[in-house]
C-alpha cells in the first residue's frame, strides 16, 4: 500500500506521562485526515512527532517514503505546518517572516510567491507590519501563509481557524479544500471545531488517552455512533459513551 504517512508503535512518555501510548496508522496520499480528541489526547503531541519537533520514546514515523527518525531532512522542504500555538517571531514583519520561511523551504522565486500567498490568505495589507501587532486572527492567516509558502505536498494543521472570524473561518476551510483538490496534497487536521471536520475530513481518528479510540470517515463515525454529527460522536467519546477499538476486539463477544 503507498501510504504519505505511516506510523507505527508511536509513543511519547514524559517520566510517568504517558502522552502517545501506541499509534498505529497510515495516510493515503491525497487524503484529508482529522485527528480529534480532548484536551490531553495526544493530538499536538503525535504532531510534533510527526514534524520532527519532538522524538518519540518508541516507534517509527515514515512520511513521504522517509525515514523521520533518521533522514527527516530529506523530507521536510515537501512538508510544513501551522499552528495557533506557535508564534512566529514578532519584531518581524510579516513580509520579513514570509521571506525568513521561503528561503529556508528553498522556495522560488521567492518575491512572486510572497505576493501570490499574501493575497490569497488576505494578509497583503499588512506584509510591512509587525506581526506581534496584529489581531489574533491576523496572525492565523499570517500562519497559514506561512505553512503554504512552499506548497507542502503533506500539510499538518492544529487548530487551521482558531481565532478567525466565521466568515474567514469558512473561507479559509474552502480555500484548504480547493489547495488539496488542485495539488494532491496530503492534510492532517487537529481540530475542536466538528463542523470543520465533517466538511474537510476524508478520514478521523478519535484519539483518547494517547490511543486510537475510534477510527472512519465521518459520515461511518456518525452511522457508528447512532448520531446526527461529529460533534455528538465527539461528546460520546468525551463522555464515555463510545465503545472505541479496543472495546469492539475484545468485548463483542461477551
Amino acid at each position: 500500500m503507498v501510504t504519505a504517512v505511516s506510523v507505527r508503535g508511536l509513543r511519547k512518555v514524559y517520566g510517568e506521562v504517558v502522552a502517545v501510548d501506541g499509534l498505529d496508522f497510515d495516510v493515503a496520499p491525497g487524503a484529508v485526515m482529522g485527528l480529534l480528541g480532548g484536551n490531553g489526547a495526544g493530538k499536538t503531541t503525535t504532531i510534533a512527532m510527526l514534524l520532527g519537533l519532538l522524538e518519540p520514546t518508541t516507534g517509527t514515523i515514515a512520511i513521504l517514503g522517509t525515514d523521520m527518525l533518521r533522514k527527516r531532512f530529506a523530507a521536510l522542504p515537501r512538508m510544513n505546518f501551522s499552528s495557533p500555538y506557535v508564534d512566529l517571531p514578532h519584531r518581524l514583519t510579516v513580509r520579513q517572516n514570509l521571506t525568513f520561511y521561503g528561503r529556508l523551504y528553498g522556495v522560488k522565486p521567492l518575491g512572486p510567491r510572497i505576493a501570490e500567498i499574501a493575497e490569497a490568505m488576505q494578509v497583503a495589507a499588512f506584509l510591512d507590519r509587525q506581526t506581534g501587532k496584529l489581531s489574533a486572527g491576523q496572525k492565523t492567516r499570517v500562519a497559514l501563509a506561512k505553512a503554504l509558502i512552499n506548497r507542502p505536498s503533506v500539510l499538518l494543521l492544529d487548530e487551521p481557524t482558531a481565532s478567525l472570524d466565521p466568515d474567514t473561518a469558512d473561507w479559509v476551510r474552502g480555500y484548504l479544500k480547493a489547495y488539496q483538490a488542485s495539488t494532491g496534497a496530503t492534510i492532517l487536521l487537529a481540530s475542536h471545531n466538528m463542523a470543520e471536520v465533517e466538511r474537510l475530513c476524508d478520514d478521523v481518528i478519535l484519539l483518547q488517552a494517547g490511543r486510537v479510540f475510534e477510527r472512519g470517515s465521518p459520515t461511518e463515525l456518525i452511522r457508528r455512533f447512532g448520531r446526527d454529527n461529529m460533534e455528538e460522536v465527539f461528546l460520546d467519546m468525551a463522555r464515555g459513551r463510545g465503545r472505541g477499538l479496543d472495546s469492539l476486539r475484545t468485548g463483542d463477544a461477551a
